[in-house]
């Protein structure tokens, strides 16, 4: 997710909040049992479409297509640690 988020970061994740574009979401992407954290782009007919901040690694919705309403589990709304890293946006 670099270079808006790094390894280790600590984050305020709001479960079930709605989704808007350019929101950052915690979401189950297809067919793996982790969860990853994406930014948001836009809403289509089969779900939020969500890509990754940094293009040399991660997977986004160009590999997997969009992700249900069902496997978005929250919307990051800050990042607590460090401290000195504290804006998300």
């Amino acid at each position: 997710m670099q270079p808006t988020l790094f390894d280790g970061d600590r984050l305020l994740v709001l479960r079930g909040a709605g989704l808007g574009v350019g929101d950052i979401a915690v979401v189950r992407l297809p067919g793996l049992p982790s969860l990853a954290v994406k930014r948001v782009v836009h809403r289509d007919p089969l779900g939020w479409w969500v890509e990754r901040d940094n293009a040399r690694e991660g997977a986004d919705s160009w590999a997997f297509g969009a992700v249900a309403d069902a496997d978005v589990e929250g919307r990051v709304l800050a990042r607590v640690w460090p401290l000195w890293r504290r804006r998300v946006r």
